[in-house]
């Protein structure tokens, strides 16, 4: 036998698990203490740079 389920409540559910995932999206890229957020910032500006010099002028 099947298993009977409430599809209000399904869709509920489904909600909350999406504004779940989008707040822990969010959590991650604006959650970050300030001296990580500069730390991070300084590997990509590095790595941006470092991948500039490796173009080539043709």
């Amino acid at each position: 036998m099947t298993k009977i389920i409430n599809l209000r409540q399904a869709r509920k559910d489904r909600a909350r698990a999406e504004r779940r995932a989008q707040g822990d999206a969010k959590a991650a890229k604006f959650g970050e203490a300030k001296s990580r957020r500069t730390v991070r910032q300084a590997e990509q500006t590095r790595a941006d740079g470092l991948h500039d010099q490796h173009k080539r002028d043709d």
